[in-house]
């Protein structure tokens, strides 16, 4: 096919997957990121899995799968934090930031465009044309939409505003310096730790520290509490200490005290001792709600959809990163294999939109013990 100006919506790893594959075919690629921030920081570890294993050899990066922590063995605690079952069963959490800043290494710093809302994508049979919030509008050959859950850019597929469907639940989070984890946590340490009881599951394991570190007290420990929310509490948890509403999370520093010190108090009365001290040592603890979305279709004209933008995929999954790579990767296959992009379009959705299907139905059976 011929050089495309090729616009995506969405700079996270998703959308560097589809830039880096892109770029190395040639195309005219720039992608827009409404935070002004950039989203480094963001991540924690991620399971490592064959797409994104095939991801990084394609774009010469396969040295990143083997940044990480190894945690050795799965513990399942009991009430009172004893162990009560062990499996062997190793497994490295890859760190985020780190494969989030490889990518981000792959686009020019004047491809990535930080701060730029897209409000709407238009298109016609020749163009598809973003529209920005200062008014400005940009033509291209193809746009993608990766701005995840929240996308914009799925309305031009699918014809109208797209709403998430709320699981029932949200995910409590924490990242905190190994350093800080409580005498009280040492268990924790090396391993995947798991405690369920009804309608709630907690979990933990190490990540790497925010700059790749996997030295011992250089790491971090992250932990997760999925608990029931009726979806009539779900504006009021997720206005922040400024009062603000979000939509879907709450991010460090965002969680009102009072929230805080009592989800730290309920970590006391329900939870091991060992989970209890580890939520209680993080000062800005943040919060995911849950959702589910499936896009009738990944592709309309000239617009596509990856990642969390077609399919939002709940996290038991451990596939979400994997998934944004797959679809990735068939995109810019398709693309190299026909000469015009709706019928490129068209058999890349044939190929990705059963997998995103099986990935969203396979979450949501991980999930059933929480709603």
């Amino acid at each position: 096919m011929k050089t495309l100006r090729v616009r995506i919506v969405g700079g996270s790893v998703g959308g560097l997957f589809a830039a880096a594959l892109l770029r190395q075919d040639g195309h005219d690629v720039r992608l827009y990121e409404r935070s002004s921030g950039g989203l480094a920081g963001r991540g924690a570890g991620l399971v490592g899995q064959r797409d994104l294993f095939a991801l990084l050899r394609a774009v010469g990066c396969e040295r990143v799968a083997q940044v990480g922590v190894v945690a050795h063995e799965r513990i399942f605690l009991d009430r009172a934090g004893e162990i009560r079952q062990r499996q062997a069963t190793p497994q490295m959490q890859i760190s985020w930031d780190h494969l989030y800043a490889t990518m981000r290494s792959k686009v020019p710093d004047d491809s990535y465009v930080l701060g730029r809302a897209v409000l709407a994508v238009e298109q016609d049979g020749a163009t598809a044309t973003l529209q920005f919030d200062d008014g400005s509008r940009e033509e291209a050959d193809l746009v993608i939409g990766a701005d995840g859950l929240g996308s914009i850019v799925r309305c031009a597929v699918v014809g109208r505003h797209a709403a998430n469907g709320y699981a029932g639940y949200v995910a409590w989070r924490g990242l905190l310096p190994e350093r800080e984890l409580p005498a009280e946590s040492a268990v924790l340490l090396d391993r995947f730790a798991f405690f369920d009881m009804p309608q709630s599951h907690t979990l933990g394991y190490l990540v790497t520290g925010p700059a790749a570190e996997t030295a011992v007290g250089q790491r971090r420990y992250n932990w997760v509490w999925y608990r029931r929310v009726a979806a009539a509490e779900l504006p009021v948890l997720l206005t922040d200490a400024k009062g603000r509403h979000h939509p879907h999370s709450l991010a460090p520093g965002q969680v009102p005290e009072p929230v805080a010190a009592r989800l730290r108090q309920d970590a006391a009365d329900r939870l091991p001792p060992p989970f209890a001290a580890a939520i209680a040592a993080e000062s800005r603890p943040f919060l995911q709600a849950i959702f589910d979305y499936e896009v009738p279709a990944m592709t309309r004209g000239r617009v596509a959809l990856l990642g969390d933008a077609a399919f939002v995929v709940r996290p038991h999954t451990a596939m979400g990163v994997a998934k944004a790579a797959g679809d990735a990767m068939a995109l810019v296959r398709q693309l190299s294999n026909h000469r015009d992009i709706e019928t490129a379009l068209q058999a890349y959705n044939e190929e990705r939109h059963p997998a995103g299907a099986a990935i969203a139905a396979y979450g949501r059976r991980l999930g059933a013990m929480l709603e």
